[in-house]
């Protein structure tokens, strides 16, 4: 995983994305369809019509990262917005999302083992 700074903005898109976009495009729907300076550091995810792929941008200050997921089985959990929106999550919802957790509501499914 990479490790993002602590209290980045992250920005899921509502809707599905056209994944053959690159960074450059994205930074333009950020811009002109959410209403955000993308050169700002915060971190914008976008997820392809089928659901098992995000891409995720980042400006470091440095310059501007791509970062590309897909999910062997299942799909991202992922909020249902009608009018494209952004919807703000933290980075730990972010790393659930990106592991293919409900990012939502993420609950511990593994037992412990009975002592003795």
């Amino acid at each position: 995983m990479i490790a993002f700074p602590a209290g980045v903005k992250v920005w899921i898109a509502g809707g599905v994305t056209d994944m053959r976009r690159g960074m450059g495009t994205l930074a333009l729907q950020v811009q002109q369809g959410l209403g955000r300076d993308p050169y700002t550091g915060e971190i914008f995810c976008f997820r392809g019509r089928r659901g098992d792929l995000v891409k995720l941008i980042w400006h470091d200050g440095v310059g501007m990262s791509l970062y590309v997921k897909r999910l062997e089985a299942g799909k991202f959990i992922w909020p249902s917005s009608g009018s494209g929106e952004a919807v703000q999550v933290s980075a730990a919802q972010m790393a659930y999302l990106l592991d293919g957790i409900d990012w939502r509501n993420p609950r511990w499914t593994q037992r412990p083992a009975k002592a003795g």
